[in-house]
């Protein structure tokens, strides 16, 4: 997705200096990446991402924050997961740095949400955390009725505690399972701007609302021309319709048509594309359209009688088959 590249690059770019803010959006980035695994029975951190410059971002900040050096692995795609990826390893030490980065809790169990100090954190730490986990596993749809900004979670936990973290920036953010896979799911046009802008990706941000608004009104304007092109249909077919009845009542009538009934329908037949009100306007002397409203109805009304004492097809059966009257 070209626009999930662009917001990943730009984020990576993005350097909070502050301590809390690096740590908060390593761990969120290793918690959604991959996570804990054991290897050989010890414990591994383990990151699986999509390009070569945010593993090796990765690798450097683990080298910064906690003094580890991780193994980098490039692994073709298999299975479910296409495409190659990169795999950031730290298993010696991997434990320790479970610990430190409260992968692990104090009884070596894994923490399946993300750890509380991190949801807890200053706005600067909450945005962290959502940087990190876009970059780990996030995805942003185009602009359109089924826009979403969207983060795959390794589990319901940490799902929910991403949803509160996106609460406590006033982000209207909702936890939903698809194909048995947790995801955090931003889908109103303001909020997946916000969000962009809380992460850092500020740039992007106001590209994708500009393209939002630009779609926006393009579907206002399309729905305007269908809405007209219908309202046209309509009234070209009720005039075809009318025309057929008309000309079908002046032949059923011959000359027993009386000569205001025949004005009126005369008028009709020369002006077939003429509202009522234009009707009026060319009758002699002037009518209103409500005078030459009633008038085309009783001249059909008194051709259908006619027709039905006659035996004969009525105005109606003038009436092309598909035009509605």
């Amino acid at each position: 997705m070209p626009l999930t590249a662009d917001v990943k690059a730009e984020l990576m770019a993005v350097r909070d200096l502050r301590p809390t803010a690096r740590v908060a959006e390593l761990t969120s980035l290793l918690r959604f990446s991959g996570g804990l695994h054991s290897i050989a029975n010890r414990v591994a951190v383990e990151a699986e991402l999509d390009s070569d410059a945010l593993a090796r971002r990765t690798a450097r900040d683990l080298m910064e924050l906690y003094g580890v050096r991780p193994e980098l692995v490039h692994v073709q795609g298999s299975g479910q997961r296409s495409g190659s990826h990169y795999a950031v390893r730290v298993i010696e030490g991997g434990e320790t740095l479970a610990r430190q980065t409260g992968l692990l809790d104090q009884r070596r169990r894994p923490v399946r949400g993300l750890p509380n100090k991190l949801t807890t954190g200053s706005r600067g730490d909450l945005s962290a955390v959502w940087r990190g986990a876009f970059l780990a596993s996030g995805s942003l749809s185009e602009p359109g009725r089924s826009a979403a900004l969207e983060i795959a979670c390794p589990s319901p936990e940490a799902a929910m505690a991403l949803v509160g973290a996106a609460h406590r920036l006033g982000i209207p953010a909702k936890a939903r399972e698809v194909r048995g896979v947790p995801r955090v799911v931003v889908r109103d046009g303001e909020a997946i701007r916000q969000t962009l802008a809380e992460m850092g990706a500020k740039r992007t941000a106001g590209e994708w609302d500009q393209l939002r608004q630009r779609r926006e009104v393009r579907a206002g304007v399309n729905r305007l021309v269908n809405f007209d092109d219908a309202n046209l249909r309509r009234s070209a077919q009720a005039a075809v319709a009318a025309c057929a009845r008309v000309e079908r009542a002046l032949e059923i009538l011959g000359d027993e048509v009386p000569d205001h009934l025949k004005e009126a329908g005369d008028l009709r037949l020369a002006h077939r594309d003429a509202s009522l009100d234009e009707l009026g306007h060319h009758a002699d002397p002037p009518l209103t359209k409500d005078a030459v409203a009633g008038r085309i109805r009783r001249l059909l009304a008194m051709a259908d009688k006619k027709a039905e004492q006659d035996g004969v097809p009525d105005t109606e059966s003038a009436v092309p088959v598909g035009v509605e009257d």
